[in-house]
């Protein structure tokens, strides 16, 4: 077993002491909100929106794209649980900016000695805010997304920690 393993059963442990009545939580988000972010590391969903443990679904991939798993999620986040407040949340210091659909195809290439990627859209980033506006177009006019559905995008700035709401109409 690792220690990177060891430690995060060690962490969980103390988790589940101090767990208390979270377990009789519902399924359904308090808030009615889901948030789509990007998996880096630096980010925490919850905290930087001032949530708790069942406010929320957190959606999270490279570069917080409304890819169309992000979709899937989404959809079935309002279908079964009724999420009615969509965030789409980018960041400064996107691993995936600046890169190319032609160089992550590179790069995995060179990684995995195949041309798989080749057929991959990454969803790279060129424009930040550019990509936050198309997230939420591509979210608002998907023929999935209901009506009722407020689609929202932000920008989080890993160096100060604020959230900044990016004007998508």
């Amino acid at each position: 077993m690792s220690q990177n393993i060891k430690r995060i059963l060690a962490a969980n442990k103390e988790y589940a002491r101090e767990f208390g009545d979270r377990g009789k939580l519902g399924i359904i988000p308090a808030r009615k909100i889901a948030i789509l972010t990007c998996m880096d590391a630096r980010i925490e969903p919850m905290r930087l929106a001032g949530l708790g443990t069942g406010d929320a679904h957190i959606v999270r991939n490279a570069g917080g794209r409304a890819s169309d798993d992000a979709i899937r999620s989404l959809v079935i986040s309002n279908r079964l649980v009724g999420t009615n407040e969509w965030l789409v949340i980018h960041h400064t210091g996107c691993g995936i900016e600046n890169l190319t659909n032609e160089k992550m195809a590179d790069i995995a290439g060179e990684s995995y000695k195949t041309s798989e990627g080749d057929y991959v859209n990454w969803l790279t980033i060129r424009d930040r805010i550019q990509s936050i506006r198309d997230d939420v177009k591509r979210l608002r006019d998907h023929p999935l997304t209901p009506d009722d559905v407020t689609v929202s995008g932000f920008i989080y700035d890993i160096e100060t920690g604020l959230l900044a709401e990016i004007d998508c109409d």
